[in-house]
């Protein structure tokens, strides 16, 4: 009897190969990559924030996982998915420090600091992801639980 479910389990196995084929679902782009309208050309201190962006898998608050992953095609570009939304981030000079990565197109906004990142939709002025920490920023916050920066205020009255 066992002998007769293989040829079926394999003619099914193949049969959905065959419909992906067809579909062309097995040829479909990755679902973390979208491609912008007209793709923003960047300065040379972009392209070196580029270079601090954390990417991969980055776990969140709530249960959530924003995947980053650099554009191949495009240096200093960024494929971000939360969820079933998808950008293409490029980095913006920032006058805080943070590390800015924006997808004008679409209203989305990274901001990633040495210890969190958070994801941000603009036009509706929401946080869509927040406490957002790669492995780097992870370690970073444990260091500053130790060793907390100094308070602002304290720094300026010393220095009266």
């Amino acid at each position: 009897m066992a002998n007769h479910r293989f040829p079926l389990l394999a003619r099914l196995v193949l049969g959905a190969g065959i419909a992906l084929a067809l579909t062309g679902a097995a040829s479909a782009e990755p679902a973390h990559r979208v491609r912008p309208a007209e793709p923003v050309a960047l300065s040379d201190a972009e392209l070196a924030l580029a270079a601090r962006v954390a990417i991969g898998n980055i776990p969140c608050e709530l249960g959530q996982t924003v995947s980053m992953r650099a554009d191949p095609e495009l240096p200093g570009h960024f494929h971000l998915q939360l969820k079933e939304q998808r950008f293409h981030l490029h980095p913006v000079e920032s006058a805080t420090g943070a590390l800015r990565l924006e997808d004008t197109s679409r209203g989305a906004v990274w901001i990633q600091l040495a210890n969190k990142s958070m994801l941000m939709d603009q036009r509706q002025g929401k946080r869509l992801a927040d406490e957002c920490a790669s492995a780097q920023q992870q370690a970073y916050a444990a260091r500053l639980k130790l060793n907390p920066a100094p308070n602002l205020l304290d720094v300026a009255q010393k220095s009266r």
